[in-house]
């Protein structure tokens, strides 16, 4: 299992890279399983400030595996046991969670095609990152399936009800520069360039001041499901606790100074 997603952490950034390039890193139970766990441990370590989520060869992720879910339909059939799409519960839906709660910012690196969870995945990181060679395709509904990975819930908070309702309803390849134009993807650059450039701006939110990220995060999350007074209160509360906090400190010090900040993440 160890060489089916890679994990490396130098510097405080943990770098994960789905690594089935034969396969189009198309998710298999043991790439989920590793994908998962390693996002948790990555989650859960104070030494990580920033994580980048990559792929090796042509594509980011085509989505589920469908050579083994196929064999896997056929089990259920046989014993209507129906434990095939326990996945979403058992690895999507933990997956999600971990890039979109993690207390420190997200980049996806997308290098290729992403489509079904794949697309879901990038789209559920903080900043994307994209090829100008890669494209996005949600997929799903040309394999009779609705959207997972989280994608009713990201896709329409990048592009809006509508764009979204066209993209899962009629499923298509999304090139890189229209994926910017709507949205989805931040920064495009040549696909020569990409490895470099995403883990450029990876480094660059491992260095800066990761306890406001984490608390930006929350805001955002947290504001997209209440009213604005409430959003009020919950910006209330983070702003103090980013106040309070050492880096808030060395910052305001290193302005003063005109200096150049180093912080420390807390």
């Amino acid at each position: 299992m160890a060489d089916t997603v890679l994990y490396d952490v130098t510097d405080g950034l943990a770098t994960i890279t789905l690594n089935r390039p034969d396969a189009m890193n198309a998710l298999n139970i043991e790439a989920k399983v590793l994908l998962r766990d390693t996002l948790q441990e990555a989650a859960a370590d104070s030494a990580v400030r920033a994580v980048l989520l990559t792929a090796t060869g042509r594509a980011f992720c085509v989505g589920q595996d469908l050579k083994e879910h196929i064999g896997l339909l056929a089990e259920d059939r046989a014993t209507g046991s129906g434990k095939t799409m326990n996945t979403v519960r058992e690895h999507y839906n933990p997956i999600v969670t971990a890039l979109t709660e993690m207390p420190k910012p997200v980049v996806a690196g997308v290098n290729g095609v992403a489509a079904g969870a794949g697309a879901g995945f990038a789209m559920a990181a903080d900043y994307r990152v994209v090829a100008d060679s890669a494209s996005f395709n949600t997929s799903f509904a040309g394999v009779a399936l609705t959207a997972d990975s989280g994608m009713s819930w990201t896709l329409p908070r990048l592009i809006g009800q509508g764009r979204a309702a066209d993209l899962l309803l009629f499923p298509r390849n999304v090139g890189a520069q229209e994926a910017y134009e709507l949205g989805i993807a931040n920064k495009v650059v040549p696909a020569e360039e990409l490895a470099g450039e995403a883990a450029a701006v990876a480094r660059r939110l491992a260095q800066g001041p990761t306890a406001a990220y984490a608390a930006l995060k929350e805001s955002l999350a947290y504001g997209a499901g209440h009213s604005l007074v409430e959003t009020l209160g919950k910006e209330d509360e983070l702003q103090g606790r980013a106040g309070a906090s050492e880096d808030h400190r060395i910052a305001v010090e290193a302005f003063v100074k005109k200096e150049k900040p180093v912080f420390l993440g807390r």
